[in-house]
């Protein structure tokens, strides 16, 4: 027996069911991302190292990124997320953009990670942001896109929340309590960790970085205080946006957010799913206003988030959220009776689709018998017969698979006999 080759360890074989859900979640966030009037891109999948080492932190470019030196000796990466790249592009054309642009892409990405459920190493990400303008209503309008994919997939704020802090309001916190500027990058990491890890053993964590145990118990005291926000202007004015933006009962305060990748300066966010034992992350983002910068153009502001597609698929299809997908965008089959009238099925299916059908011909004389239960097998709905009698009349035999009738119509009628059977559905 041959031995079968198997795909890259980490990748994904998309089906043709598999890709009906990928393609209705691309022209989800498709319509969610155009309501608020943002413009669709797509940057390179290769991208420099150079790029990602400017700014995406340690762990995600030396441990978790996929790279190689290519033939001319430069260090290639497998993109692992979509900021830098974003940045890159804009600074190429900074000067000719029209800002603020609002922009949106939905592609590939590639991270060595731990496989686990929900985890992959090759996966799909949504990425949206707002370039150009660095106000909390800014925040608040990547926040309520967030919502309304989540409301337009079908989960209610009981079902997912997003969870929103605020990295100089956390730092300004942290200088109250005496911890040195240059701890606080470690100690949102830290933060973020605190739920997957017992709280005696984060607790240690905390005090090998060099909190005083007082430090240690203000630091506790806060990430447990959910009002704290009122002392930031700019989330009081987020929140207000959000509520004006009808997306409230989504969006909570959350002071143990703090998203650990280095670029963020203000706002951050994440969504979460309610619905298990263990709180999962749908999406997640904020602002970064000093991106563009690292990479060569000239300082400008940016909020946005991203999405994978591997969690929201797998929390859609457990509440049964995805509706039925067709996998085959055939509805009908037109048949070939035998070898001297496969000309006359050709020229019916042409006809079929220069009227906007999606119709199959199948490729050879066969029993017919045999390519009705291909019909049946492939989702379609009519089936369309030219025999020796059919053809000798110039007519056509239109069979509906769901109801068993069928009836025999001119050709002429075959266009307007299928449509019947189709707004029957």
């Amino acid at each position: 027996m041959k031995k079968l080759i198997p795909p890259v360890k980490g990748a994904r074989d998309f089906y043709p069911e598999q890709m009906a859900f990928r393609t209705w979640l691309y022209q989800a966030v498709r319509r969610v991302s155009e309501s608020f009037g943002y413009q669709e891109f797509e940057a390179p999948i290769l991208e420099s190292l150079e790029l990602y080492a400017a700014k995406s932190g340690e762990e995600l470019v030396r441990k978790q990124s996929y790279v190689f030196t290519d033939r001319g000796g430069d260090e290639i990466t497998l993109r692992p997320e979509l900021t830098p790249s974003l940045a890159r592009m804009v600074a190429q054309r900074q000067n000719e953009l029209v800002f603020p642009a609002r922009w949106w892409s939905f592609g590939p990405f590639w991270r060595y990670e731990k496989m686990q459920k929900g985890r992959s190493r090759e996966f799909f990400q949504w990425n949206i942001d707002l370039l150009g303008v660095s106000s909390p209503e800014a925040d608040a309008e990547l926040v309520a896109v967030a919502a309304t994919f989540l409301e337009a997939a079908g989960l209610v704020p009981g079902q997912a929340r997003i969870l929103v802090n605020n990295r100089r309001l956390m730092d300004a916190e942290f200088d109250a309590l005496g911890i040195p500027p240059e701890r606080n990058s470690d100690l949102a990491g830290l933060v973020d960790r605190r739920e997957k890890m017992e709280p005696a053993a984060w607790d240690a964590s905390a005090m090998e970085t060099g909190l005083a145990s007082t430090q240690l118990d203000g630091l506790k005291a806060l990430l447990a205080d959910d009002g704290r926000w009122k002392k930031s202007e700019e989330l009081a004015r987020l929140f207000a946006a959000v509520e004006a933006l009808g997306v409230s009962d989504y969006v909570r305060f959350d002071p143990n957010v703090m998203r650990g990748l280095l670029y963020y300066t203000g706002t951050v966010f994440e969504a979460f799913d309610l619905t298990g034992g263990v709180r999962r992350a749908i999406l997640g983002g904020g602002r970064y206003d000093n991106l563009l910068a690292d990479v060569g153009g000239e300082p400008l502001s940016g909020v946005g988030f991203a999405m994978g597609d591997v969690v929201i698929g797998l929390i859609l299809q457990e509440l049964g959220l995805v509706p039925p997908l067709p996998v085959n965008p055939s509805a009908a089959l037109v048949t070939v009776f035998s070898l001297d009238l496969l000309p006359a099925s050709l020229r019916l299916a042409d006809g079929l689709r220069r009227g906007g059908l999606n119709v199959t011909c199948y490729p050879e004389p066969a029993k017919l018998p045999k390519q009705f239960k291909f019909a049946d097998r492939m989702g379609m709905r009519a089936v369309l017969v030219i025999g020796p009698d059919e053809a000798q009349a110039g007519q056509v035999t239109v069979k509906d698979l769901t109801k068993g009738s069928q009836e025999t119509v001119p050709q002429a009628g075959a266009l307007p006999a299928v449509r019947r059977i189709l707004a029957a559905e």
